[in-house]
């Protein structure tokens, strides 16, 4: 397995001192996501899926349970997986720097790991279907699919082994998102990497996931591969998601 969490809780207090209240953000939180393998994760807003999202790329520690990350437990200095794992966030504008060139932007992160770009930046735009002429381009100069993709690009030219794509599509339109779920798809399979594919869209999961876990307030109520899931669903509340689909 490249991500383990077993019964992970995230807990925050809120409130003045004296009257103050606990809030569980992720309850008893069990999830594997093996290698080569998208793991779908699906859910309402306030189910808990940002939280998980962050305790998989180690920017929340969680209050109890285990983190594992590819067999070994997070390091403390999270520094250390830099170029291992990436994410691809909803809006690309909060990866990307509207004051760096699209070739600078791209090549950012092997920057923070000392490496040189050389020929990689081109070659990471036309790996995502962009041309390399792009680079000296600005992202307000692009689409909205087109600065996706860059931010897609960005994530692969470390050569990661994960990815989060956090509503990686959802303030796509409809033709665009079904283009980078292809582009998506496409590039796991040529670069092998992991996946955690969190959307509250059933529909962009179906297309990408392998597996797909269900959350409500906090706490996985099912997970199931895609094929079972979409046709006998266990969960209540998984028939209710499938229903409003």
């Amino acid at each position: 397995m490249i991500l383990e969490l077993t019964g992970v809780t995230v807990s925050f207090v809120s409130g003045p001192p004296l009257r103050r209240v606990r809030l569980d953000a992720m309850r008893e939180v069990s999830l594997a996501v093996a290698e080569g393998e998208t793991l779908g994760l699906v859910g309402e807003s306030g189910s808990g899926k940002t939280t998980t999202c962050r305790v998989a790329l180690g920017l929340q520690r969680p209050t109890s349970g285990a983190v594992l990350f590819d067999g070994r437990p997070f390091p403390r200095r999270r520094r250390s997986l830099a170029g291992r794992m990436q994410a691809v966030l909803q809006h690309p504008h909060w990866s990307l720097n509207p004051r760096m060139r699209i070739g600078q932007s791209v090549a950012e992160p092997l920057a923070v790991l000392g490496r040189p770009a050389d020929t990689l930046v081109e070659q990471a735009l036309e790996q995502v279907g962009l041309e390399g002429g792009l680079a000296t381009r600005y992202p307000h100069e692009l689409s909205g699919g087109q600065r996706q993709r860059v931010s897609i690009a960005r994530a692969l030219i470390t050569r990661p082994s994960f990815i989060v794509f956090d509503e990686a599509v959802s303030a796509l339109d409809v033709s665009v998102q079904v283009q980078i779920l292809n582009l998506i798809k496409d590039l796991q399979a040529e670069f092998g990497f992991s996946a955690l594919f969190i959307s509250h869209d059933l529909g962009a999961v179906r297309y990408v996931a392998d597996r797909i876990a269900v959350m409500r307030g906090g706490e996985v109520v099912e997970t199931a591969d895609c094929a079972t899931f979409y046709s006998a669903p266990a969960h209540p509340y998984s028939r209710q998601l499938l229903e409003s689909l």
